[in-house]
């Protein structure tokens, strides 16, 4: 529980509306490398503690254990593959909520309900069609003896690296191991989406709205937000 708190306050925050110029894209790439580089960390604990069974009593042991015996690389196992799975998870979410509000909002009006199916569509797509990577982030930090063992003769084999991953992933369970957990990716995922659209899009509309009045109107909010 309180590793999920933590993951809640990174994300999302640079997917705002910022006016396009060189030095604004550099300082986002920066945010992104820099979120994704605690974001790994994060989720190594996550679900380290998540695992059948694991012998971890808490977030603060989870992590002196795995730096104890496994020193400080065991957090960053999956960072390159957190970066390029960002790649695609990011691209396929704006565009198939762009399109999805093309198609239920054209006129761009705040609308929840639009918001919400546009947020939950462009969250489920992403989630299902980035799930390969994911299940490879999954087993780079989390190591599973069960799986690691089966190759080769090592049985203190680790996996290190994407294209490593990729390999021993289809070595235990062929094509369809790639979409292990898909539908609770998605599940996941959906409502996850539907309401950070739907909340940023109510934001905007109000800080908008209250944009062009002054400060001492008292004009209201529309009904609408109630729809």
């Amino acid at each position: 529980m309180p590793v999920n708190m933590v993951r809640c306050v990174d994300v999302g925050s640079v997917y705002v509306d910022i006016q396009p110029s060189p030095k604004t894209d550099v300082l986002v790439r920066i945010y992104i490398v820099a979120n994704d580089g605690y974001f790994s960390c994060v989720t190594v604990v996550k679900q380290r503690m998540q695992v059948f069974n694991s012998p971890y009593k808490s977030c603060i042991d989870c992590i002196r254990s795995i730096h104890h015996s496994e020193g400080i690389w065991a957090f960053y196992r999956s960072y390159g593959t957190q970066l390029t799975m960002n790649v695609p998870f990011v691209s396929l979410h704006f565009v198939i909520y762009e399109s999805a509000q093309d198609f239920l909002n054209p006129s761009r009006q705040y609308n929840p309900l639009s918001h919400v199916i546009s947020g939950a569509a462009a969250g489920s797509v992403a989630a299902a069609a980035t799930t390969p990577l994911d299940v490879c982030k999954t087993l780079l930090n989390t190591q599973a003896a069960h799986a690691t063992g089966t190759i080769g003769t090592n049985a203190g084999f680790i996996v290190n690296g994407l294209m490593q991953a990729f390999a021993t992933v289809y070595h235990c369970r062929g094509v369809r191991g790639y979409f292990s957990g898909v539908t609770a990716r998605v599940v996941f995922q959906m409502p996850a989406t539907a309401i950070s659209w739907t909340v940023y899009e109510f934001f905007k509309f109000a800080i908008t709205h209250y944009s062009h009045h002054d400060a001492s109107s008292s004009t209201a909010i529309p009904v609408c937000f109630l729809d």
